[in-house]
C-alpha cells in the first residue's frame, strides 16, 4: 500500500485545523531545547577555562569548542532511532523521548564540577552529556518538523515549518539577552565560575514544563494525509514506495543544509570571534547575538510566508546569491573598522540574508519526502549535516584563524559552503503545492491543446 499524494486544499486543512492550536508546544519545546545547546557555544571561553585549564588560552578554546562539537557526533544516532521511532509509532512519543533526554543532559552539565575540583573526572562528565545532548537533539528536528507540516493548511507549510527555525533563533536570542545581562553585572571570573551555569540553569527550569504540553499534543502521524509530492513534481498519484526515488532530494537537502549550518554557526561564533579576534569587551561580544537572534526570528517567518506565495526556489537563491557576494565585503568591514555600530549592522545583514535562505529548505525536503519515511529521513539528513559541519565549523574557524593571522579566514570558508548551497538550490525541484498546482494546470491545458 502506497502513501497517496494530495493537492486538495480543502481537505488536509479541515482535518489538521484543529491540530494548528498544538503547534505553538511543538515548536516552544523545539525552541527550548537549543536553548541549551547553543548556549554551551556562547560560553565556550568560560567552559573551556572551567573543564580544560591550560596555560595557552587558545588551546583552551580549542577543546571547549571540540568538546562541543562532540556533542554532533552522536546526532546521527539520535537521529536514526528518534526519527525512525516518529515514524512507527508517532511524533509525539519521539519528541518526548528527545526533550526528556535534553533535560537530563542540561541539568548534568550545568552541575558538574569545575576541573581543579574533581580532576579529570570533570572534562569526561562534561563530554558524556553533550554526547547525551547531541543524541536528543539529533531526534528533535524530524519529528517536529514532520509534526509541522503535517499539522499545516496545505497553502501554509512554509510559514508553520519556519517556526522551526524561529525559535530555535529566538532562543539564541533569549541565549543572548541572558548573556548580555550576566555580562554586565559579573566579572570576567565570575561568569567562568559560576555565570554560565546560571545561564543553563535557566534553561533546565522550563524542562517540566515542556513535558507537560508536548504530553497533550494530539498525533499526526496517522491522521493525517500525505503532504509529499512524487519526485516528478505531480500531485494527486501514489508515492513510489522505497528510499530510491527520493535521493536526488536527500542529496540536494544535504548540500543545502551542509550550507546552511556553516552559514548559522559562523554567525553563532560572532560572539567567540568579538571576543578572541576584535578584542571587544564581553557586553559588546554577547550583544551581537541579540541582534542577530532579533533578525533570524523576523525573517525567518517572513520566509516562510513569501515561500508559501511565491514557491520555495525563488524565495531561497536570491536571499542565498546576494548572501554569497556580501560575505567576504561583510568580515573585511568588520575587521577593518572594529566599530560595535558596524559590527552589529553588518552581522545583522548577513543574519537577515541567511534566515531568508534557509526556511524554504527544510519545507523543501519535509514536504517532498512521504509521510512514512518523513521524520526519520529529515532527521537523518539534518542531523549528518549538522554532525559533519556544525560540529566542526568553530573548531575549523578558530584553527585557521590560529594558523593563517588572517581575520578574513571565516569568511573563505563560509563562501565555499555558499557556493555548495546555491548549486544545490537549483538543481532541486520545486515543492510548493502553489507552484505545483500551476505547473499541473499548464500540463493539463497543453495536453488539452494538443491534437
Amino acid at each position: 500500500m502506497t502513501d497517496r499524494a494530495s493537492d486538495d486544499s480543502t481537505a488536509p486543512a479541515a482535518r489538521t485545523a484543529p491540530l494548528a492550536r498544538h503547534v505553538a508546544a511543538v515548536v516552544m519545546g523545539n525552541g527550548l531545547e537549543f536553548y541549551d545547546f547553543l548556549t554551551y557555544a556562547y560560553f565556550a571561553v568560560y567552559i573551556g577555562r572551567t573543564f580544560f585549564p591550560s596555560h595557552n588560552a587558545g588551546s583552551s578554546l580549542l577543546l571547549s569548542l571540540a568538546t562541543f562539537g562532540a556533542g554532533f557526533l552522536t546526532r546521527p544516532i539520535g537521529a536514526i532511532v528518534i526519527g525512525s521511532m516518529g515514524d512507527r509509532i508517532g511524533r509525539r512519543p519521539a519528541m518526548m523521548l528527545s526533550f526528556s533526554l535534553m533535560g537530563v543532559a542540561i541539568i548534568g552539565l550545568a552541575l558538574t564540577p569545575s576541573y581543579h575540583r574533581i580532576g579529570i573526572a570533570a572534562p569526561i562528565l562534561v563530554i558524556a552529556f553533550r554526547l547525551l545532548q547531541g543524541f536528543a537533539l539529533g531526534g528533535e528536528v524530524g519529528p517536529t518538523t514532520a509534526y509541522l507540516v503535517e499539522a499545516a493548511p496545505i497553502g501554509r507549510r512554509g510559514f508553520y515549518a519556519s517556526m522551526q527555525n524561529a525559535t530555535q533563533d529566538a532562543s539564541a536570542l533569549l541565549a543572548g539577552v541572558i548573556g548580555t545581562v550576566l555580562a554586565s553585572l559579573l566579572t570576567a571570573q565570575q561568569l567562568q565560575d559560576w555565570g554560565w551555569r546560571v545561564a543553563m540553569i535557566v534553561g533546565a527550569s522550563i524542562v517540566p514544563w515542556g513535558l507537560l504540553i508536548r504530553r497533550r499534543l494530539p498525533e499526526t502521524l496517522h491522521a493525517a494525509d500525505d503532504a509529499a509530492l512524487a519526485p516528478d513534481g505531480a500531485t494527486g498519484i501514489a508515492a513510489p514506495t522505497g528510499v530510491r526515488p527520493y535521493l536526488p532530494i536527500i542529496v540536494f537537502g544535504l548540500m543545502m543544509l551542509a550550507a546552511g549550518t556553516i552559514g548559522t554557526y559562523v554567525i553563532d561564533y560572532m560572539t567567540t570571534y568579538a571576543l578572541t579576534v576584535l578584542k571587544m569587551p564581553p557586553t559588546v561580544s554577547f550583544g551581537v547575538i541579540i541582534v542577530t537572534g532579533a533578525t533570524a526570528v523576523v525573517f525567518e517567518l517572513l520566509s516562510g510566508l513569501l515561500s508559501d506565495k511565491y514557491g520555495r526556489k525563488p524565495v531561497m537563491i536570491i536571499p542565498a546569491a546576494v548572501l554569497l557576494v556580501s560575505i567576504f565585503p561583510s568580515f573585511w568591514v568588520i575587521s577593518h573598522f572594529r566599530a560595535v555600530p558596524t559590527f552589529y549592522a553588518t552581522a545583522a545583514w548577513l543574519s537577515m540574508l541567511a534566515a531568508l535562505a534557509s526556511t524554504p529548505v527544510i519545507v523543501t525536503l519535509t514536504e517532498t519526502l512521504p509521510k512514512r519515511i518523513r521524520a526519520g529521513g529529515v532527521a537523518t539528513v539534518y542531523a549528518f549535516a549538522i554532525s559533519i559541519f556544525g560540529g566542526s565549523t568553530q573548531f575549523v574557524i578558530t584553527g585557521l584563524l590560529q594558523v593563517t593571522g588572517n581575520p578574513l579566514a571565516p569568511a573563505f570558508y563560509w563562501t565555499i559552503a555558499a557556493v555548495v548551497g546555491i548549486t544545490a538550490m537549483i538543481l532541486v525541484r520545486e515543492s510548493s503545492p502553489v507552484k505545483a498546482a500551476q505547473r499541473t494546470e499548464r500540463l493539463a491545458l497543453a495536453a488539452s491543446a494538443a491534437p
